[in-house]
């Protein structure tokens, strides 16, 4: 299983979101990752949507966190930014081709992986990600300005 870019910098930027608990700048969260501009903010315009983010425009406007941490469960969230829920072919009957459809165990077996990748990232919240040892090292890499390094 591969998570999706967009899977990958959703988890990222709300990561960066909940250490920075306050308004941060799209330019920010894309330099603090070293991503393109444009992908973070279509990652932010889709979380806005989702309810993960709050987007706030004009003067002193920015982005930031609007549910806790602890509320964002990982699973759900990868579920929502997947744009591949069809695993293998025999999971879509509309472009299915598969000879062996209904003789075959596979497709109930990688469902039942799927489920199971899902509900252990279930386990696990955003707040989980940013707590703990690596916390202030996490902060440090994201955080500093990136002027600040050189």
């Amino acid at each position: 299983m591969k998570l999706s870019l967009f899977s990958d910098y959703s988890l990222r930027v709300l990561m960066y979101a909940a250490l920075k608990d306050g308004l941060f700048q799209l330019d920010d969260a894309a330099a603090a990752y070293g991503v393109s501009r444009n992908h973070v903010a279509q990652v932010i315009h889709h979380l806005a949507k989702l309810g993960y983010l709050r987007t706030q425009r004009g003067r002193g406007g920015g982005v930031r966190l609007a549910v806790l941490p602890a509320e964002v469960r990982l699973g759900k969230l990868v579920r929502e930014t997947e744009d591949q829920p069809v695993f293998v072919e025999c999971f879509n009957p509309v472009t299915n081709t598969c000879p062996v459809i209904g003789a075959c165990r596979l497709k109930s077996v990688l469902a039942g992986a799927l489920n199971e990748f899902y509900a252990s990232l279930d386990r696990y919240t955003l707040r989980d990600l940013i707590t703990g040892p690596q916390q202030s090292r996490l902060g440090r890499t994201l955080l500093v300005s990136k002027s600040q390094n050189f």
